[in-house]
């Protein structure tokens, strides 16, 4: 392993004892009981000699020899429990620590960072990724100290017992090491290789399984299953690897266990010839011998869990260490005018060479309904993203009643702005529990009953059987799309937020479902600046504005009379769409 890589692997670990740090009481607990637990051990090994001298050799039978092998056995047994639980919790919660973090980076990362990273990829992080971490900050330790503990007691019975044949097993010592140190940069980089491969495989099958209808409709479920197949198969060969690299080296482990059982038998039968080594003795180093061969092959797997540990600890710090959303706002703000004004503002997404905005200059304000309408592609919601900081502005501006919305806290600028997208967000959870949403979680019983009223939903959930109380399933999924667009829009009834972002928010209903949402977005759009895009322009002739995008710039702006009589870009959007609904 390079310089380099050494290194890395080596901050690494010590970053993850940091997550350890809270629990090295415990920790400190258990590594006292395995202390002991390899004293039991290495008690019990040289009880064996007087076992088989003074019973089977001299036929001088007394009754503390069983006594005592059953009492260390007994404390061997109690102090590997202590120890075994004592670190298992210390790991469990070190992955907890890891996951609760993780998970709250994500929620303040840019929207950029979801673009170029696959959530099937952040849920590898969340889940497999986060338990190897604690593998390696603690677990490892377990398997490490214990093992080294049992080699160390188990030496000392050995040199004790026959320290002339003890010395020629020691010679092995160092090849063993060489061999375990060449091994590591290989485990390092086959587990790096099948964490990769992982969260392709996953977001492979998380596509195909959320798409299922499209698959089925298309006839692509073999090419779904090849692709599948393949990222499998992949998975597959590098797991064979990593198995024949941990086996190789259990192998040679093995074989010079082996060799050194051999040496010792010849360096015992020459002690014994002697006089210096008792059948007792003979017993005690064979013992030890058999015992050590397990031990220093558990210590071999601590370099493949390591391995595995510092590989996911690597890809859990990129994530970590990446860059948050810019929140350095310090300007008060309780509830906003409403006023937005954007000033030549720009806008481009990471790795694309074409600008998404380009020059967009507007007022929406307070009281009134600004349209956003256009082309697919054309900017729309990359336009509205820009109010909440989702994304920022590559140049120009964008103010909140006069000040840059980079002056205030993103916490107190999304506190003013409600949103009610097309692809409606609800969580696995009853009715109430998804009105009241976020802040507004504890909101009287009162208020929530009459948001769903306003927003029309009292229809549906008043045959719900628990009410407002009752589940709607993962994603709403008991609901249909109407249904859970109203809840959206009871939602941000709630909130009662002095800004509101329509996004296509009845794009995909029926028409009786979104004659019920246009009728409940009537209730909320009076006294708020409300911001809409527009798919159906029949939805959007009373605005107060209509902005008309085309490639990422505003080519029109006025209100729907004054866009019809220009006959420009809007006015043939709109014929064309009512051409579309007359077919």
């Amino acid at each position: 392993m390079s310089d380099t890589a050494t290194s890395i692997t080596s901050s690494t670990y010590k970053r993850l004892r940091h997550y350890a740090r809270p629990y090295w009481g415990l920790i400190a607990i258990g590594m006292l009981a395995m202390l002991l637990e390899a004293g039991a051990s290495g008690a019990i090994l040289w009880l064996l000699g007087p076992i088989v001298d003074d019973i089977f050799v001299r036929h001088d039978f007394t009754y503390w020899l069983p006594a005592g092998l059953v009492f260390l056995l007994m404390a061997r047994g109690l102090f590997g429990l202590v120890g075994d639980y004592a670190i298992a919790r210390s790991g469990r919660n070190v992955a907890r620590d890891l996951r609760m973090q993780m998970m709250a980076k994500y929620l303040t990362l840019p929207g950029s960072r979801f673009d170029s990273e696959p959530v099937p990829s952040m849920l590898t992080k969340l889940g497999a990724d986060s338990e190897q971490v604690a593998q390696a900050a603690v677990d490892s330790l377990k398997v490490m100290v214990s093992n080294t503990l049992g080699i160390i007691a188990t030496l000392i019975v050995m040199l004790a017992t026959s320290w002339r044949v003890s010395l020629v097993l020691l010679l092995l010592a160092p090849m063993m090491a060489w061999m375990m140190g060449k091994v590591g940069k290989r485990y390092r980089r086959l587990n790096h290789a099948i964490q990769e491969a992982s969260a392709d495989m996953l977001q492979t099958a998380d596509q195909a399984l959320n798409a299922q209808q499209e698959v089925k409709t298309y006839g692509a479920q073999a090419t779904e299953m090849a692709r599948y197949g393949e990222q499998t198969k992949r998975n597959v060969n590098l797991s064979l690897k990593i198995e024949v690299t941990r086996g190789t080296l259990s192998m040679y482990v093995q074989v010079l266990g082996a060799i050194g059982m051999a040496v010792m038998l010849v360096a015992a039968g020459f002690e014994a010839a002697h006089g210096r080594l008792t059948a007792g003795g003979f017993t005690k180093l064979m013992t030890a011998m058999v015992n050590l061969v397990p031990s220093l092959r558990q210590l071999t797997s601590v370099q493949s869990m390591l391995q595995r540990g510092i590989s996911s600890a690597d890809r859990l710090f990129s994530v970590l260490d990446a860059p948050s959303e810019r929140d350095q706002g310090t300007r008060p703000l309780q509830r906003a005018g409403g006023l937005i004004e954007f000033r030549d503002v720009g806008a481009r997404y990471d790795g694309q060479a074409t600008p998404a905005l380009h020059g967009i200059s507007f007022v929406a304000r307070p009281g009134t309904v600004t349209a956003i309408v256009g082309r697919s592609g054309s900017g729309k919601s990359t336009l509205i993203k820009l109010i909440p900081r989702f994304y920022e502005p590559e140049s120009g501006q964008v103010l909140l009643d006069g000040h840059p919305l980079s002056e205030y806290a993103l916490a107190d600028l999304r506190r003013q702005i409600a949103l009610v997208g097309q692809q409606v967000m609800l969580f696995d959870g009853s009715v109430a529990d998804n009105v009241a949403y976020g802040e507004s979680q504890g909101a009287a019983k009162e208020r929530i009953e009459a948001a769903v009223r306003d927003a029309n939903a009292a229809e549906f959930v008043s045959r719900m059987p628990a009410g407002i109380d009752a589940s709607i399933g993962a994603k709403g999924g008991k609901l249909s799309g109407g249904q859970r667009q109203r809840l959206a829009i009871a939602r941000a009834m709630l909130k009662d937020a002095p800004i509101l972002i329509l996004d296509e928010a009845t794009a995909a209903l029926d028409n009786e479902s979104e004659r019920l949402v246009q009728d409940a977005l009537a209730h909320l759009i009076p006294d708020r600046t409300t911001l809409v895009i527009a798919h159906r322009l029949s939805t959007i002739e009373h605005a107060d504005q209509v902005l008309v995008l085309d490639d990422g710039k505003l080519v029109e702006q006025g209100t729907h009379a004054e866009l019809m009589a220009a006959g420009g870009v809007y006015a043939h959007l709109h014929a064309m769409q009512f051409r579309e609904q007359g077919a």
